[in-house]
């Protein structure tokens, strides 16, 4: 089977793209597993250009393909924020605390008032430079506050009206199938597929 490394030390997303990702001749490999401890700063103006930044550098060091994703939330109450900088919103260091700082920055705003969404773009690197990406994204609310267990950063506050929960109130198989990563992920899936007919898998 060929490798294909993922470019993540969040192990919330290691497990959601083993899921998205079963089903390919791809044996997923994390960053500790092949020894590539390489810290790649997010130098980029976009989500596009830090997954790509990423997804380049590791398939670099690895010398294989890798896929790399930035994601965020962009609340619209906030023009946007945190956006890009949501991994490290407010300067907290916790999902915890960057939930607790959002809704504190959100405390006087109406229920009407609290759309936003979440927006994903995986990267895929060859080591020869080579990089293609998609995009996914969904669409919902901030709530009040948090709820459920599952996931990890936002998804406690990211709620869809439709579905009457949180991401992380969803059982995995039902967040891969509506949420920005999942959405991103089948697109990817059509490139990985791609690329091992590319090498005769």
């Amino acid at each position: 089977m060929l490798k294909l490394l993922l470019g993540t030390n969040n192990p919330g997303k290691v497990r959601e793209f083993q899921v998205l990702f079963q089903g390919l001749p791809w044996r997923l490999v994390t960053l500790e597993e092949v020894g590539v401890f390489t810290k790649v700063e997010e130098t980029g103006n976009s989500y596009e250009e830090n997954a790509r930044i990423k997804a380049l550098a590791y398939a670099r060091a690895s010398r294989l393909v890798s896929l790399a994703d930035d994601s965020g939330l962009e609340v619209t109450s906030l023009d946007g924020l945190p956006g890009i900088n949501s991994a490290r919103f407010g300067g907290k260091t916790t999902d915890r605390e960057r939930v607790e700082y959002l809704l504190s920055l959100m405390k006087d705003v109406p229920p009407e008032k609290r759309s936003a969404k979440f927006v994903c773009i995986i990267a895929i690197a060859t080591p020869d430079g080579r990089v293609e990406t998609v995009r996914g994204e969904c669409h919902g609310t901030i709530t009040m506050e948090p709820r459920g267990e599952n996931g990890f950063g936002y998804d406690p506050v990211f709620y869809f009206p439709e579905l009457r929960k949180t991401l992380a109130e969803l059982p995995l198989e039902v967040k891969n199938r509506v949420s920005h990563r999942g959405k991103a992920a089948r697109e990817a899936y059509r490139v990985l597929e791609r690329l091992a007919r590319e090498a005769g898998i």
